[in-house]
């Protein structure tokens, strides 16, 4: 199977002015993306406002098929990309930390709601979604998508696993100095749950919050296919079906699991 060509967009740097602002430095991304070579681009956590927003998240947020969705569908259309990109979802009073996926042809593929949390902020803003394993197809490989915290349980990442999941979406907001979470567990999470995480995260200050950068594509054997550093970039990997099916059949994690043996752990 042809490996699939993915780009991760850590940018732009700092507290975005505007949504229009964001969405034109995706355009520009998408752009770059597309002559890459690459079928998908992945943005991070709240991409399109930014992160630090306080309770203004509720005035900014959008319905899923809002208005910057239909922007957002028409920049995947005009390059042929499939795009995934972080926002704050509004569903009656609830607001939800969202991760969206819009198709090639700008139809909605997927919606996915953060299930697990971080800190007073996101607590105090947003509701946690209920729905864990959320999944699309791309050129075969299966996708499925989280966001930030909820990678950091080998749960959740197991549960895309058994799920068929080959190729994890994860846009994020990580801070400094967590950098060890895209140095060392999200590998780790790619080996221990054998398929493939890109990790997305911002870049720049915003208010109280410093990201970290080092948005990454983990590998199932445990290799960083490409790596960002501390600024904006936009980073281009591919993921390879022929090495994940090897480095399944190399390291059998999931086939010598004894599920009985875990119920204590629900």
């Amino acid at each position: 199977m042809t490996p699939l060509r993915i780009a991760l967009y850590q940018g732009p740097s700092g507290v975005p002015s505007s949504t229009a602002v964001t969405l034109d430095a995706l355009a520009a991304a998408a752009c770059r993306a597309s002559a890459a070579g690459a079928r998908l681009l992945l943005t991070n956590e709240l991409y399109l406002t930014g992160y630090a927003l306080g309770a203004a998240v509720r005035d900014l947020a959008e319905p899923v098929a809002g208005p910057s969705a239909d922007a957002v569908a028409r920049i995947a259309a005009e390059h042929g990309l499939v795009i995934g990109y972080g926002y704050p979802e509004r569903d009656g009073e609830a607001i939800f930390n969202s991760l969206q996926l819009i198709g090639p042809d700008g139809t909605r593929l997927a919606n996915y709601r953060k299930t697990h949390l971080f800190g007073e902020y996101e607590t105090t803003h947003f509701t946690p979604g209920s729905e864990l394993l959320v999944q699309a197809d791309l050129d075969g490989i299966r996708l499925g998508l989280l966001i930030c915290y909820d990678v950091e349980f080998p749960e959740t990442v197991r549960a895309h696993a058994l799920a068929g999941t080959q190729l994890l979406l994860a846009p994020t907001a990580l801070m400094r100095p967590y950098e060890i979470v895209p140095q060392t567990i999200v590998p780790a999470r790619a080996w221990e749950s054998q398929l493939y995480i890109a990790y997305t995260n911002r870049c720049g200050d915003e208010g109280d919050f410093a990201f970290a950068g080092l948005s990454c594509l983990a590998a199932p054997d445990g290799t960083v296919r490409a790596r960002a550093g501390a600024a904006e970039d936009l980073i281009v990997a591919d993921v390879d079906p022929g090495l994940l099916a090897a480095s399944r059949a190399e390291n059998t994690y999931l086939s010598d699991r004894r599920p009985a043996l875990y119920a204590s752990l629900t």
